[in-house]
Parts: C-alpha cells; structure tokens; sequence
C-alpha cells in the first residue's frame, strides 16, 4: 500500500530519544496566499536537521535558527512572517502571504508522553486532535472538534490562544471488484489524496497487468476488508454486480463505521439488495447508508465518467455529511 502519511512526529521523537534535542514547529494561522496551510508541520532536530515544511521552502532557514535556540532555552517561540511575492512565486504561487508558526521543544514544552501517544494514534488510525497554544496545557483529545475532524481543519478557537491540530489517518478506499470502472477510480482516487485498495477473487480482474503497482487482495471481499480493517477514514466501493462477491463486504460495512458505502447496480439492482439486506436483518437506518446506485447523477456515460461521479459523492459525503 502506498503510505501517504507523513511522519514528522515520529521523527521528532526520533531525535529526541537519539539525544539530539527536537521541536515541532506548526504553522498556526495563515493570511493571503500563504504556501502551506494551517497544521502543516516542521520538525528540527537540536543539530539542524529538518523533516517536512511550513513554507515550501520561503522561511524554513529562519524557522530552523529560532527553533534551535528555542530548544536550548526549553521554550515554546511564536514566529510571524511574511512571504514576499517574489518568493511565493519561486514555489508556484502568484503572490504572497503571511503565516506564524509556533515552535515548540519536545520534552521541555510538549510533553513527551503526548507526543508519544500521538505517534501511538497516528500508527493505529485513530483520529486526534492536540490542543496546545503558548500558555495551554498541551493534550490529546479523541472527542469534541467533529467539524475539525470532518474538514481536517487545524485552526485557533474562538479564543485566539487555543490551537487545535487535528491528526486523521490517512484517507483508504477499499474497492470491491476490479473492474473497467475501478481501473479509472484508483488513479483518481490517488490523486484525490487515498490509498486504493482493490479486492477480487477472480485473479484474472484483479491482476498485476490490469493494474499495475496497486495493492491487490484476491480473498473473498469478507475476509478482505477484515484484513484491511474498516474505519471512519474508510470509503468502500462495490463494483462486482455480483451479489456473492458484494454482499458479504457489504454486510462487514453495514457493521462499521466506515464513512462512504457506494453500491453498482441499477435502481431495479438495488432495491433487491435492499430486500437481500432487510432479510438477514439490518435496519431501514443501516441500508440507508448505502449509495446506491453509487455516485452522483451528473449523467455520466462509460467508466471514466462513473468513477467521476463515485469519487464526487465519496468527497461530498466526506465533508458535508451523508
């Protein structure tokens, strides 16, 4: 699978238990065409080695030095600049922005056991939100903030001083029949910031030569997403037409929290699997969360277009709620 996470906490606490001394610097607040956004994240080892960015590149040297003395001095710092024309455009923005940044030293201000048990969430897919500021107790949170969840929207509250950086998994669709349509949804739904998943029984759909480089499970859907593991950062996508192949990954979904369930099928389709589902038990309020048929109804006409819609309505579902 290809791991689109970053990992700059774990290398800050990487650093610190190698003894180099680290800090976390976050980019706090943004006004303009700022480089990168807010949560965005830059780790600095006590001997000026650095993992991610905060800028693109415009202020990380000057991020760096403050960082480095605030390491030594085991205090948190809040930086301010702003990011000229010219050097926005260097990294292919048309104008400039400003953007503060709050460093902050592992061990003497973010308590190592809460880094430590963010890096801990972040391994095992579960959403956190840090909650810091220059004069916070500094913590980790699991509840509250479900707008901040659902947008992945780091940001200050109401108050100026508290800032929440919110820690989501990364994004997985898990797609059920490797089919014409799922050859054009995996490199969307790449692009579109998951990682695809792609399961079938039937080797000679889910192939190597279909699909190259992707993660291929030819296990019984069932067993598969039982592998893969369904979570609240897990879309699922049914393409097989195939009710011996659908409904049982369908059935694991219907149990779990998973955020988006899309179904193939015509209308006629669905409302057999509607009654298949109804049978074995499920509620009118589990079903519903099946799409089906999946997607959007923009009129799409052949794969291409399909997957289109599919990744539309997985993303409208996302963020705006079923």
């Amino acid at each position: 699978m290809q791991q689109r996470f970053d990992d700059i906490p774990e290398t800050a606490l990487e650093w610190h238990r190698a003894g180099k001394g680290a800090a976390l610097a976050t980019v706090v607040e943004t006004w303009g065409s700022a480089p990168r956004r807010v949560g965005s994240q830059l780790a600095i080892s006590g001997e000026g080695e650095i993992e991610g960015s905060v800028s693109g590149g415009c202020v990380e040297g000057a991020v760096v030095a403050e960082a480095m003395d605030a390491i030594e001095e085991g205090k948190p710092v809040m930086l301010e600049y702003g990011v000229s024309d010219g050097d926005a455009f260097a990294v292919g923005l048309a104008c400039g922005g400003t953007i503060r940044v709050l460093v902050e030293p592992i061990g003497s201000v973010m308590p190592v056991e809460v880094l430590e048990d963010l890096v801990l969430a972040r391994e095992s897919r579960i959403p956190v939100a840090y909650v810091t500021g220059m004069e916070a107790e500094r913590r980790l949170v699991k509840e509250g903030y479900p707008e901040r969840f659902r947008m992945d929207r780091s940001g200050f509250e109401e108050d100026g001083e508290t800032f929440v950086a919110i820690h989501n998994p990364p994004l997985r669709m898990i797609i059920v029949g490797a089919v014409h349509i799922a050859q054009a949804l995996v490199p969307m739904a790449r692009i579109a910031g998951y990682d695809p998943l792609l399961i079938d029984p039937r080797e000679s759909f889910g192939s190597e030569e279909r699909f190259p480089g992707e993660t291929l499970l030819h296990d019984w859907p069932d067993e598969g997403v039982q592998a893969f593991g369904l979570d609240q950062r897990t879309a699922l996508v049914l393409l097989t037409h195939d009710p011996k192949l659908d409904d049982p990954a369908l059935e694991q979904a219907l149990a779990s929290d998973v955020f988006y369930i899309g179904a193939l099928g015509s209308t006629r389709t669905h409302a057999k699997r509607v009654a298949r589902l109804e049978e074995k038990g499920f509620t009118a309020a589990q079903i519903g969360r099946i799409h089906g048929p999946v997607g959007l109804d923009i009129g799409a006409a052949g794969p291409s277009e399909i997957a289109v819609s599919i990744l539309a309505e997985a993303t409208q579902v996302l963020r705006k709620g079923a």
